[in-house]
């Protein structure tokens, strides 16, 4: 059985008014994560716009954050790229700099691609970093990359790769795709991304969760991600969410719940949600946990 992995707060990336990354807010908002409930913040993912960060930034936030005594174990690093050499390039930045884990997504340009293009690909990838390959979590989200990581192309790469490929980041959001791939690889740590189907998948063997909503719930999440603990409100407000382009909206929460306006602001091409939708989400948001602890 692989070691629980845990909750990770899929760190949302503050910029100002002209895109440039805030890296003091970035820095104090993984420790307010890091102190309630998250045991890792994962930074260049979905959620952190993290195909919207240039490979020059992603040394400066490392760097901030390590810094700012974070340790490397408590972060988790996305790499969302198309490039054999540039997932080599970052991946090799991450592990120098000490990272629990690699969040692999595959190459998402090319459509309709095969199990042996995706099996040649990540083979490239572990080949260019050599010795350095370690701890990688494959990223299923085929709503992003259009590119469905099939449980049979799961079981290969683990075969392949047994040192290297230590767990699955699922958010596909189908649940019979998830069921199969906890059923089938109790030897890897399956992380589901969809907060509706983290309690029960929890109770399946799944090893905690990389989750957008922990950037403001983190006790509420880590109840559900690894004490299997079933919470309604959470997956009532995901339901409102996924209303909405995903990434601005959680945005837009911790903008409310830590009073700080910087939050809204995104990177093209996403932009702000509409004022009109905030307060919807915002709404949905203080009817749910009206009576949450400050």
């Amino acid at each position: 059985m692989a070691t629980k992995f845990g909750l990770s707060a899929a760190l949302t990336t503050p910029f100002d008014e002209s895109g440039r990354i805030l890296l003091p807010l970035l820095v104090e908002h993984a420790k307010f994560c890091l102190a309630h409930s998250c045991d890792s913040v994962t930074v260049f993912g979905t959620t952190g716009e993290g195909s919207s960060i240039g490979s020059h930034e992603r040394g400066k936030v490392l760097s901030a954050l390590t810094s700012a005594g974070i340790s490397g174990r408590q972060i988790v690093a996305g790499v969302l790229v198309d490039s054999v050499s540039d997932a080599v390039e970052q991946m090799a930045e991450a592990l120098d700099a000490g990272a629990r884990n690699i969040l692999l997504a595959p190459p998402s340009y090319f459509k309709n691609v095969t199990d042996d293009g995706l099996f040649g690909w990540f083979s490239a990838v572990f080949a260019g970093l050599g010795s350095k390959a370690r701890d990688v979590i494959v990223y299923n989200i085929p709503s992003v990359t259009m590119v469905k990581i099939s449980v049979e192309l799961v079981a290969r790469m683990r075969a392949a790769f047994p040192a290297i490929v230590v767990g699955v980041k699922d958010s596909g959001g189908d649940w019979a795709y998830t069921e199969h791939l906890l059923k089938g690889h109790g030897d890897l740590a399956i992380m589901i991304g969809d907060e509706r189907h983290l309690a029960q998948g929890t109770g399946m063997g799944g090893q905690g969760a990389i989750s957008g909503m922990a950037n403001l719930l983190g006790a509420e999440v880590r109840a559900m991600a690894v004490d299997g603990k079933d919470d309604r409100r959470i997956t009532d407000l995901v339901e409102v969410i996924l209303k909405y382009p995903v990434t601005p909206s959680v945005k837009a929460l911790v903008a409310h719940t830590s009073g700080n306006t910087l939050w809204l602001n995104v990177r093209p091409p996403l932009v702000t949600v509409a004022p009109q939708d905030r307060e919807r989400i915002a709404l949905a948001f203080d009817q749910a946990f009206a009576t949450r602890a400050a």
